[in-house]
């Protein structure tokens, strides 16, 4: 449906018009430019003219090549992530990547016209790029991200906040030396210290030494984050074009609703019997926590769910029914999914415990800033938090990995076949209409 407004925007860039712009587009023009920068000399090269030259087929094909390099970056982030995990063979490592790169909500646009592809592609670039320490290119790859899709400037955060995390980590690991205390490990994600941590935290950033080495390794980083913020000075806000429909706010359930859209596309991992075993334990031991936790659940629901136009109005997108048929039976229904949204939370947050504590800080606070101000519910969100989160959680049994792909297969299969035959029409419309994510 989007088509309708990228597909002439960049036929028009095609033409060398690139001051003409549809105000209905709410992103950069990083999709155009690549655009032309691919098929100009693609057509010049082949001889192409006429209308095969930015034709709909031939700016979809873009999008395919693109997301053959999704599939490649997806493999090398596995490899360089995992480094360390010598028992992974790799078939591991070219099954996660075949599955990741199928994931359903990102999979389907990819013989569409739209920003997604592009936009991990880059973001993903960008993150290998820091892994290896090249932040400058990094920070470049950053840009052209947020040329795909304003929000993806939080991911240029978050590689500088790999940066950091290391730091912390070697710095927190130093400590414990000096201190000789073995009952904290900087390798685990608890909470119980999270006092020695936070003082920790303070001492450590408010030391100009620490800080100066901090700018001199994220700068470019810090460049791109300052560039971004005139940006939206000079621009009035984030977004580009028709702001009426995409006003921020403070949607603190678009966080529960993430975390339930993990646990639904990776059940094979936090769906297990290990895990709910697990989590009834925890329960158990930590009863005033989890009904602190439940209660300023219920607060953040009570207080802070927002629901968008387009969600109750677009019967084309999923999200309609999942609402309809799910939070709209009844109004106490969303308070109802709490024990749900907490088990998905605890799930989440156990997956990367291999992760250092602020690694896990550092991952939630740019989740919670690209979910939260979203005033609508939209899965394509969640594409780029969800691929993160799949690279960095230990490597599962291959049989779980076999349970995901066929899973993501069967789900591809099914949203390809509703979007083909399972058309419909408006009342005032002639136009065919067809479901999608």
């Amino acid at each position: 449906m989007d088509e309708v407004f990228h597909v002439p925007q960049a036929q028009a860039y095609c033409q060398g018009r690139f001051l003409q712009w549809d105000p209905m587009i709410t992103t950069p023009p990083g999709l155009y430019l690549l655009s032309v920068g691919v098929v100009k000399p693609a057509a010049w090269l082949f001889g192409w003219t006429g209308s095969v030259v930015c034709s709909t087929g031939m700016l979809r094909f873009i999008n395919l090549l693109i997301s053959a390099g999704n599939f490649y970056l997806l493999y090398l982030l596995l490899l360089k992530i995992h480094q360390k995990n010598k028992a992974v063979s790799g078939f591991q490592r070219i099954l996660s990547s075949l599955t990741l790169a199928t994931f359903p909500t990102l999979y389907f646009f990819t013989f569409l016209y739209y920003t997604d592809t592009g936009s991990v592609f880059f973001t993903l670039f960008a993150y290998l790029m820091c892994l290896y320490g090249n932040h400058k290119a990094s920070a470049l790859l950053g840009f052209c991200a947020f040329m795909f899709r304003q929000t993806n400037i939080v991911w240029t955060v978050f590689c500088a906040g790999n940066v950091v995390a290391e730091k912390l980590n070697e710095a927190w690991k130093t400590e414990l030396l000096k201190k000789k205390d073995e009952r904290i490990s900087s390798m685990r994600t608890s909470f119980s210290d999270l006092t020695l941590i936070t003082r920790f935290l303070i001492e450590y950033l408010i030391s100009p030494k620490n800080l100066i080495t901090l700018i001199a390794l994220t700068w470019p980083y810090i460049v791109l984050v300052t560039a971004f913020f005139v940006f939206v000075f000079v621009n009035g806000g984030i977004v580009v074009g028709d702001r009426s429909s995409h006003e921020a706010c403070l949607h603190f359930p678009q966080l529960f609703y993430f975390l339930s859209f993990t646990l639904f596309f990776s059940f094979p991992h936090l769906l297990t019997p290990t895990k709910i075993r697990k989590f009834l334990q925890s329960l158990r031991r930590h009863r005033v926590q989890y009904i602190l936790i439940t209660a300023i659940s219920l607060f953040l629901i009570w207080n802070f769910t927002y629901v968008h136009k387009y969600l109750l109005a677009d019967n084309r997108h999923y999200t309609f029914y999942v609402w309809r048929k799910i939070f709209q039976r009844h109004e106490l229904v969303k308070y109802v999914l709490v024990p749900a949204y907490i088990f998905a939370g605890w799930s989440f947050v156990d997956t990367i415990k291999s992760k250092s504590i602020f690694w896990i800080l550092m991952y939630f606070v740019c989740l919670l800033s690209v979910t939260v101000p979203q005033k609508l519910l939209e899965f394509r969100y969640f594409i780029l938090p969800f691929l993160i989160y799949r690279l960095n959680i230990p490597f599962p049994p291959i049989y779980r990995q076999l349970v995901e792909l066929a899973f993501y297969i069967a789900v591809n299969a099914a949203t390809f076949y509703l979007f083909l035959n399972k058309t419909f029409q408006w009342p005032n419309s002639v136009e065919i209409q067809r479901f999608m994510w």
